[in-house]
């Protein structure tokens, strides 16, 4: 990753650029595609969480990529700003409807410092697992400390690991398969490594003409306890902790948490 930061212009490159890292034009290209997390039935109940955090105050998105969330928060009036590695995603953030009035920034979000003071900071999307150390994802927590103003709040959205479903000896997990038609399909697994905490999340696609696609995505995952330490580190207390945008309850089923922790 590289600490180095510019603001996203018509230069940014279109092409495979090491420096976009598991993000290059390749993938962006296919991330907005319909389907998942790109469903207005996902993506507004988030917005509307976010909105409601931020009150009348800025906002800062770490990770911010195509502008999936920043975009329509920024159509909604609120003042957005974001971080983004890669230059690839962030290329298509103006494409979108409130996307010209979000301010992105390249850079690493474990480091990179933008201007001002914001209501809220957040990271959504399992995207504080794709920081592979404890002591990177720490510096998140404390980045996102050092750019809110004393009361603003840092909300994260990941899943948790799936390990339970592990029987001794086991370190792979399927979450997906998908038959096409003529032979094309997909196929989704995780692998664990229980004593790093780090995972690979490996995607298998086949078209119908026989050629395979295979991507291995490396993840650090951490229990929610481990992430209030993070917070604590960095001055940050608990506020809230959720099983999904709708605000429902955490409990032991939970397969993720939206967690919210105050300056």
């Amino acid at each position: 990753m590289t600490n180095e930061t510019s603001r996203a212009d018509s230069r940014i490159r279109h092409d495979d650029d090491p420096a976009d890292g598991l993000f290059p034009e390749s993938v962006a290209a296919r991330y907005d595609h319909p389907g998942g997390e790109n469903e207005l039935a996902v993506i507004t109940p988030a917005v509307d969480v976010l909105q409601d955090l931020a009150g009348d105050g800025p906002v800062l998105e770490f990770a911010v990529g195509t502008g999936r969330i920043g975009a329509p928060l920024a159509a909604r009036g609120v003042q957005m700003s974001g971080i983004e590695l890669s230059r690839a995603m962030a290329s298509r953030i103006t494409g979108k409807p409130g996307g010209d009035d979000v301010d992105v920034t390249i850079g690493d979000m474990t480091t990179t410092r933008v201007p001002g003071r914001f209501s809220l900071v957040y990271l959504v999307f399992n995207t504080i697992s794709n920081v592979t150390t404890q002591d990177a994802q720490v510096d998140v927590f404390r980045n996102a400390a050092a750019h809110l103003r004393p009361g603003g709040l840092f909300l994260i959205e990941v899943g948790l690991p799936d390990i339970r479903r592990l029987p001794p000896g086991q370190d792979i997990v399927p979450f997906a398969v998908t038959p096409g038609e003529s032979g094309s399909g997909y196929v989704g697994f995780d692998q664990y490594d229980v004593v790093t905490q780090r995972f690979t999340s490996n995607h298998v696609t086949v078209s119908a003409d026989g050629r395979g696609r295979f991507r291995r995505i490396p993840f650090r995952y951490a229990w929610p306890a481990e992430f209030d330490l993070m917070a604590r580190i960095a001055g940050l207390t608990p506020a809230h902790r959720w099983a999904d945008w709708d605000r429902s309850e955490f409990t032991a089923e939970s397969t993720k948490h939206v967690s919210v922790w105050q300056k």
